[in-house]
Protein backbone atom coordinates (compact mmCIF):
# COMPACT_ATOMS: atom_id res chain seq x y z
CA UNK A 1 0.00 0.00 0.00
CA UNK A 2 1.42 3.40 -1.04
CA UNK A 3 0.68 6.22 1.38
CA UNK A 4 1.40 9.84 0.44
CA UNK A 5 1.74 12.45 3.17
CA UNK A 6 1.56 16.08 2.02
CA UNK A 7 2.25 19.14 4.14
CA UNK A 8 3.44 22.69 3.77
CA UNK A 9 4.54 25.73 5.72
CA UNK A 10 6.75 24.44 8.59
CA UNK A 11 5.86 20.77 8.17
CA UNK A 12 4.96 20.26 11.84
CA UNK A 13 1.74 18.39 11.07
CA UNK A 14 3.44 16.37 8.33
CA UNK A 15 6.21 15.35 10.72
CA UNK A 16 3.69 14.13 13.30
CA UNK A 17 1.80 12.18 10.63
CA UNK A 18 5.03 10.63 9.30
CA UNK A 19 6.12 9.53 12.78
CA UNK A 20 2.75 7.94 13.50
CA UNK A 21 2.47 6.20 10.13
CA UNK A 22 6.04 4.87 10.32
CA UNK A 23 5.28 3.19 13.64
CA UNK A 24 1.76 1.96 12.81
CA UNK A 25 2.23 0.89 9.18
CA UNK A 26 5.80 -0.38 8.70
CA UNK A 27 4.65 -2.65 5.87
CA UNK A 28 3.43 0.29 3.77
CA UNK A 29 5.46 2.43 1.38
CA UNK A 30 5.41 5.97 2.74
CA UNK A 31 6.22 9.04 0.66
CA UNK A 32 6.29 12.58 2.01
CA UNK A 33 5.93 15.63 -0.20
CA UNK A 34 6.40 19.11 1.16
CA UNK A 35 5.17 22.19 -0.60
CA UNK A 36 8.46 23.78 0.41
CA UNK A 37 11.89 22.55 1.47
CA UNK A 38 11.35 23.29 5.17
CA UNK A 39 8.24 21.08 5.28
CA UNK A 40 10.05 18.31 3.41
CA UNK A 41 13.07 18.59 5.70
CA UNK A 42 10.92 18.24 8.81
CA UNK A 43 9.14 15.18 7.42
CA UNK A 44 12.54 13.63 6.63
CA UNK A 45 13.52 14.18 10.27
CA UNK A 46 10.65 11.85 11.19
CA UNK A 47 12.48 9.05 9.41
CA UNK A 48 10.72 9.02 6.04
CA UNK A 49 12.94 7.55 3.31
CA UNK A 50 11.01 8.76 0.22
CA UNK A 51 10.53 12.51 0.08
CA UNK A 52 10.27 15.27 -2.48
CA UNK A 53 9.31 18.92 -2.70
CA UNK A 54 6.97 20.96 -4.85
CA UNK A 55 4.01 20.99 -7.17
CA UNK A 56 5.28 18.43 -9.66
CA UNK A 57 6.16 16.01 -6.86
CA UNK A 58 2.57 16.31 -5.57
CA UNK A 59 1.22 15.63 -9.07
CA UNK A 60 3.40 12.55 -9.66
CA UNK A 61 3.02 11.07 -6.16
CA UNK A 62 -0.77 11.58 -6.20
CA UNK A 63 -1.02 9.31 -9.25
CA UNK A 64 0.82 6.50 -7.45
CA UNK A 65 -0.84 6.75 -4.02
CA UNK A 66 -3.45 4.45 -2.52
CA UNK A 67 -4.01 6.82 0.40
CA UNK A 68 -3.27 10.56 0.58
CA UNK A 69 -2.99 12.22 3.99
CA UNK A 70 -2.67 15.90 4.81
CA UNK A 71 -4.43 19.04 5.96
CA UNK A 72 -7.74 19.82 4.26
CA UNK A 73 -6.05 22.67 2.40
CA UNK A 74 -4.25 20.27 0.05
CA UNK A 75 -7.43 20.06 -2.04
CA UNK A 76 -8.02 23.83 -2.15
CA UNK A 77 -6.23 26.01 -4.68
CA UNK A 78 -4.12 28.76 -3.08
CA UNK A 79 -4.46 27.28 0.42
CA UNK A 80 -1.61 27.09 2.95
CA UNK A 81 -0.87 30.77 2.30
CA UNK A 82 -0.62 30.14 -1.44
CA UNK A 83 1.59 27.04 -1.27
CA UNK A 84 -1.06 24.82 -2.90
CA UNK A 85 -1.29 25.67 -6.58
CA UNK A 86 -4.49 24.96 -8.51
CA UNK A 87 -2.63 22.16 -10.32
CA UNK A 88 -1.52 20.54 -7.05
CA UNK A 89 -5.04 20.76 -5.57
CA UNK A 90 -6.46 19.21 -8.75
CA UNK A 91 -3.90 16.40 -8.69
CA UNK A 92 -4.86 15.47 -5.14
CA UNK A 93 -8.58 15.88 -5.77
CA UNK A 94 -8.55 13.85 -8.99
CA UNK A 95 -6.40 11.06 -7.59
CA UNK A 96 -8.09 7.67 -7.23
CA UNK A 97 -6.50 7.41 -3.77
CA UNK A 98 -8.56 7.50 -0.60
CA UNK A 99 -7.99 10.87 1.03
CA UNK A 100 -7.70 11.44 4.76
CA UNK A 101 -7.88 15.20 5.28
CA UNK A 102 -7.23 16.70 8.67
CA UNK A 103 -9.57 19.62 9.49
CA UNK A 104 -6.92 22.12 10.42
CA UNK A 105 -8.92 25.34 10.61
CA UNK A 106 -6.28 27.72 9.33
CA UNK A 107 -5.82 29.77 6.18
CA UNK A 108 -9.52 30.73 6.16
CA UNK A 109 -10.73 27.15 5.65
CA UNK A 110 -13.26 26.29 8.33
CA UNK A 111 -14.84 22.85 8.39
CA UNK A 112 -18.33 22.80 9.91
CA UNK A 113 -19.19 19.95 12.24
CA UNK A 114 -15.67 19.43 13.49
CA UNK A 115 -14.45 20.00 16.98
CA UNK A 116 -11.24 21.69 17.96
CA UNK A 117 -8.57 19.05 18.50
CA UNK A 118 -4.86 19.20 19.05
CA UNK A 119 -2.54 18.04 16.26
CA UNK A 120 -1.73 14.77 18.10
CA UNK A 121 -5.47 14.06 18.48
CA UNK A 122 -6.01 14.67 14.76
CA UNK A 123 -3.13 12.34 13.92
CA UNK A 124 -4.62 9.65 16.17
CA UNK A 125 -7.94 9.97 14.32
CA UNK A 126 -6.02 9.73 11.04
CA UNK A 127 -4.33 6.50 12.09
CA UNK A 128 -7.72 4.97 12.92
CA UNK A 129 -9.13 5.92 9.51
CA UNK A 130 -6.06 4.58 7.72
CA UNK A 131 -6.32 1.27 9.61
CA UNK A 132 -9.89 0.85 8.34
CA UNK A 133 -8.82 1.55 4.75
CA UNK A 134 -5.78 -0.76 4.89
CA UNK A 135 -7.77 -3.63 6.43
CA UNK A 136 -10.40 -3.46 3.67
Amino acid sequence: MNILIIDGQGGKLGKLICEAFLSHFPECTLTAVGTNSIATSNMLKAGIKNAATGENAIKVASRKADIIVGPVGIVVADALLGEISPEAANAVGQSDAKKILLPVNRCDILVAGTQEKTLPQLVSDTIQLAEKIIKN
